[in-house]
């Protein structure tokens, strides 16, 4: 089994051991996990630091967080050194083959213990302070790596985006959430509180219309269309039928409230432009004065009046 291999299997158990807090077993797998010969190239393609960060924002055991936390940092030089390490710390690749050998007898027992798989999503994290943990080559995108808000909207759309399960045909969730992100700030023209108000409502709506996510991830809705819809064309199709059904029942509400008039198909209403009305005829001026029209919708629930 190759080294990236057993990197997906122990991140795959960490996960389980997060959600069930099992931290002597997650330190112990710490623990086989610091002896393997980690390169960028790993670190990029099992996201492995992004599992760490997790864990060490949501345990309570300092022992296992500080093992994590020293593993990041680890990493985070090794990715700063463009994936190779200082005189100290460095091995020739055969010492890394060798450990690979010695190591890959425990980390195999230990990724074993678990034998339910890990679930293909998590609980919803934290943001982390720094984008280092994901150690992806164009997440966070490098434009963006002195404005940590905005590192922070991209983590946020990234995790709203990865919120389910990944449809056939995803596009890379990362440069969705990027190009997400910029779009927005290039309408708001600043990180102000339109751009976090229109952020917040993005993040929401694809947490909670699967069918919105799943489009967007497949580019059926496009980054920058979806960085411009209103709330109501987010909205699930559910949540829409309701908005409409309290929308005909207030109509309804009206119509009941509103003193029955002639019935008339004279009168085209300007707003649904149907002819189903009524209308009543008032004196509201002086007696030699014309009568005021005062019109009603059965349809749309418009009113009008005219002389």
């Amino acid at each position: 089994m190759s080294c990236e291999e057993e990197v997906l299997k122990i991140g795959k158990k960490l996960n389980k051991l997060i959600e069930s807090q099992r931290n002597d077993e997650a330190l112990d797998v710490l623990g086989a996990l610091s002896k393997m010969p980690i390169t960028v190239d790993i670190l990029s393609k099992t996201r492995i630091g992004m599992t760490l960060n997790e864990l060490r924002k949501k345990t309570n055991d300092e022992k296992l967080a500080k093992k994590a936390k020293t593993l990041i940092k680890d990493w985070k030089n090794l990715v700063d050194n463009g994936g190779t390490k200082d005189a100290k710390n460095g091995k020739d690749e055969k010492s890394n083959t060798n450990a690979l050998r010695r190591n890959d007898s425990s980390s195999s027992s230990l990724a074993q213990k678990v034998t339910t798989p890990a679930p293909t999503t998590t609980a919803p994290l934290k943001l982390p302070t720094s984008a280092a943990a994901s150690f992806s080559g164009s997440f966070p995108p490098k434009h963006l790596e002195t404005d940590e808000f905005r590192i922070k909207a991209c983590e946020m759309l990234l995790q709203a985006l990865k919120s389910g399960e990944l449809p056939d045909g995803t596009l890379d969730p990362e440069e969705m959430a990027i190009k997400i992100e910029d779009k927005l700030f290039a309408v708001h023209k600043s990180s102000g509180d339109k751009y976090r108000g229109s952020l917040r409502s993005r993040v929401f709506n694809l947490k909670k219309n699967t069918a919105l996510r799943e489009n967007v991830l497949t580019a059926v809705v496009t980054p920058e269309k979806f960085a411009t819809m209103s709330s109501e064309e987010m909205a699930s199709e559910e949540i829409r039928k309701e908005r409409e059904k309290f929308t005909q029942e207030a109509i309804r509400d009206a119509q009941v409230s509103v003193q029955q008039g002639t019935p008339s198909d004279m009168f085209k209403c300007g707003k649904c432009k149907k002819n189903n009305c009524t209308y009543n005829q008032l004196q509201t001026r002086s007696a030699d004065e014309p009568m005021t029209t005062f019109v009603f919708c059965l349809e749309c629930g418009n009113r009008w009046k005219f002389c």
